[in-house]
């Protein structure tokens, strides 16, 4: 079975689309999944680590307002950080990944292993809550692992329109 980062690689170098990333608790991951498939280059230019809020503003545009009222772990942090991503790099996708990892840092109300994932495509933004489990590793994996199925589920709905 084909792994989701060769698929999405395939999907978008096969139609000329081109993808940014905005990673926080992925740290980087989803940017190195996708470059270890050969032909990468073909249609991933960009990425940013933007671990720190100050980072998520300066780097993607994320709205101070956002951070303050609803925190980098949220729903409108991550659609920020995609949209971000798509428009600084001009990218046909923004994929985004902001959340909890561990093993410290969860509380009740967002607990270790929520992640926020986000997809800007040219219609729309898609937004996904995950609650992960495992450790540190298995989280910050099922969290790139997620978004990149993401996606594929967003992207190919707009091939199937005329």
């Amino acid at each position: 079975m084909m792994q989701i980062q060769q698929q999405a690689v395939e999907w978008l170098c096969n139609r000329k689309k081109t993808v940014a990333v905005a990673e926080s608790c992925t740290g980087g991951l989803v940017s190195a999944m996708l470059v270890d498939i050969p032909g990468a280059s073909g249609c991933f230019g960009e990425g940013y680590v933007t671990y720190s809020n100050a980072a998520k503003e300066k780097n993607l545009g994320v709205r101070p307002e956002t951070l303050r009222r609803f925190g980098a772990v949220s729903e409108q942090t991550a659609r920020e950080m995609a949209e971000g991503a798509r428009r600084r790099a001009g990218a046909d996708y923004g994929l985004s990944t902001t959340g909890i990892a561990g093993p410290d840092g969860g509380t009740n109300e967002k607990p270790v292993g929520l992640v926020w994932l986000a997809v800007a495509g040219p219609d729309e933004t898609r937004t996904k809550k995950c609650l992960f489990s495992g450790g540190r590793e298995d989280i910050r994996t099922q969290a790139a692992q997620t978004v990149l199925a993401l996606l594929m589920d967003a992207a190919k709905p707009q091939e199937e329109t005329p």
